[in-house]
């Protein structure tokens, strides 16, 4: 098939959106599929207001719609609900062509804790659910999130798991970081929603480290003068990161996924997390890590599984599993069937 996905996330950005997809694409073109995208690359672009990190790219329905026509896809799954997902959404409804979507990210969350005024949290679920209201396929990571979707009146919904590079994660000799043990890593963006001051307030013996760079550096660098800030890493220098750490600690309560679980996991690095949706479905509790309500408690008794079973347990996640299902949930989407208005506008909400 020739398979259009439309993001608003893509290198260089880094994060677990950005990576699943270079992943898919890995896979689906492995599998012999023509993979195009439509994403910021070469298109102007502006830094989100108060998330520097992450950019807004804009372009109109026309030059879009030009794209799609051009690209002449067998299916197209809009991957973001961002402005070029906005705008694809609207080309594919005025056109009457079929589309999936992805769940990536709790953005209601995220605004919530950014604009904490009343009725943020339920405006933003309600501009998701109109956002997906048209897909085919509502494709969320685990099924405690495709529950919760199911709960909150999204229709069309389908769970599509993740994966783990295993030539990349692995178990490495564990000296890469040379710090007094138990090394206790964060893996992520140091952003507000991910909850890292819990991990900052962890009461543990020998080395807190975080890898990864955002918005919340500057302040959790005042917080924790003596924890060591690594900025992101890459490649295998991340990978021999997350091997040489003794627990790798999940305090997000907001995340869909995590790949960074799945990623420590494959090194034979226990995890710490919340008893909340994503570990749930992420971690084998007393196996692959500790699920608890309180964050020490998961650490200390996470501190003392077995790094192999751990990494023998984190084999029943897969890309190729995670194309599969993807495959699997693709819908044809159509011909073109419509004229093009010239008065589209780039973006804004349809009516």
């Amino acid at each position: 098939m020739r398979i259009l996905i439309v993001t608003d996330a893509w290198s260089p950005q880094v994060n677990g959106v950005v990576r699943t997809l270079n992943a898919l694409i890995a896979e689906l073109r492995a599998k012999g599929h023509d993979v195009r995208t439509i994403d910021p690359e070469g298109r102007p672009s502006r830094p989100l207001p108060f998330y520097r990190e992450i950019t807004l790219t804009q372009t109109s329905a026309a030059a879009l719609r030009a794209e799609i026509a051009a690209i002449s896809p067998d299916v197209i799954h809009i991957a973001t609900e961002g402005p070029l997902g906005w705008t694809a959404r609207r080309v594919c409804l005025r056109e009457g062509l079929r589309f999936t979507t992805g769940f990536h990210t709790r953005f209601a969350e995220y605004a919530a804790a950014r604009i904490p005024l009343p009725g943020v949290l339920s405006l933003g679920w309600e501009v998701l659910r109109r956002f997906h209201a048209p897909s085919e396929a509502v494709m969320a990571p685990t099924k405690s999130i495709g529950a919760e979707l199911d709960r909150r009146k999204f229709r069309n919904v389908k769970i599509w798991t993740r994966g783990v590079d295993r030539t990349l994660f692995k178990p490495y000799p564990r000296d890469h970081l040379g710090l007094p043990r138990p090394i206790i890593l964060y893996a992520g963006r140091l952003a507000v929603e991910k909850g890292i001051d819990d991990f900052i307030a962890l009461k543990v013996k020998g080395s807190k480290v975080l890898a990864g760079d955002g918005p919340e550096r500057q302040r959790l660098q005042k917080l924790a003068p003596d924890a060591h800030f690594l900025g992101f890493r890459h490649g295998e220098d991340y990978a021999r990161t997350h091997a040489a750490a003794d627990v790798m600690v999940f305090p997000s309560r907001t995340d869909t996924f995590g790949l960074v679980m799945l990623e420590a996991m494959a090194c034979g690095t226990p995890v710490a997390a919340y008893n909340a949706p994503s570990p749930l479905d992420v971690v084998d509790n007393g196996t692959t890590g500790i699920i608890a309500d309180r964050l020490d408690d998961a650490v200390e008794r996470a501190l003392v599984l077995d790094r192999g079973v751990v990494e023998e347990g984190s084999r029943k996640f897969s890309w190729r599993t995670c194309a599969d299902l993807f495959e699997s949930w693709l819908v044809p989407c159509g011909p073109m069937t419509s004229r093009h208005d010239p008065r589209d506008a780039s973006f804004a909400l349809p009516r």
